[in-house]
C-alpha cells in the first residue's frame, strides 16, 4: 500500500512538471508522458497515458484513462516532396470533454474531439470525432451505443453540486 501511494506521488509530481496546466485532483497512478501544450481539468486520473506530438491537448474535468493510452497530435507529411514522407509534420489538436473514460490501450489520432460523457472501449483507435454520451469502440472506433441521458445528467448534477 505504501509503495503504491509513493509511486502515485512521484508520478503525479513528474506529470505536473510536464503539462501546461492542471486542475485540482490531478492524479497519475502510473508513468505518463505529456507534452507542454497539455491542459488538464479537475479530478482527472491517469493510469499510463502518452501524448505524442506538438499539438495542443485539452482534457476536461473528471477524466479517467486506462493503461497504455496514446494521444497523437502530429503526423508525418506524406504528400510532400519525399517518400515515404518528408521532414515536416502536420500538427492537429486533440480535445477531450468532461467525464470521459478511455479504456486500456486506446489510441486517439490527430484532430479528434471526444464529447462529454463518452466512453471509448479498450483497444480502440479513434480516427474521427465522437459525440457527447457516445459509447464507441473498434478499429476504427465507431459509436455503437449511448449512455442513458437522464441517468448521466442526474449523476453529473450531483457531482457538480
Amino acid at each position: 500500500m505504501f509503495h503504491r501511494k509513493l509511486k502515485k506521488l512521484i508520478f503525479t509530481f513528474l506529470a505536473k512538471r510536464m503539462v501546461k496546466e492542471y486542475g485540482f485532483g490531478f492524479t497519475v497512478n502510473n508513468r505518463c508522458i505529456f507534452n507542454n501544450k497539455t491542459k488538464v481539468g479537475n479530478d482527472c486520473h491517469f493510469n499510463g497515458l502518452r501524448v505524442q506530438g506538438d499539438g495542443n491537448v485539452s482534457i476536461g474535468n473528471h477524466f479517467h484513462s486506462g493503461h497504455g493510452c496514446i494521444l497523437i497530435t502530429s503526423n508525418h507529411n506524406y504528400v510532400g516532396k519525399e517518400l515515404p514522407y518528408d521532414s515536416t509534420n502536420i500538427t492537429k489538436d486533440v480535445s477531450i470533454g468532461d467525464y470521459v473514460w478511455l479504456g486500456m490501450n486506446v489510441m486517439i489520432l490527430p484532430g479528434v474531439s471526444i464529447g462529454d460523457g463518452a466512453i471509448i472501449q479498450a483497444g480502440s483507435v479513434v480516427t474521427k470525432n465522437i459525440p457527447d454520451l457516445a459509447i464507441a469502440g473498434g478499429h476504427p472506433a465507431n459509436v455503437f451505443s449511448y449512455r442513458d441521458k437522464e441517468h448521466y445528467f442526474s449523476l453529473a448534477n450531483v457531482k457538480n453540486s
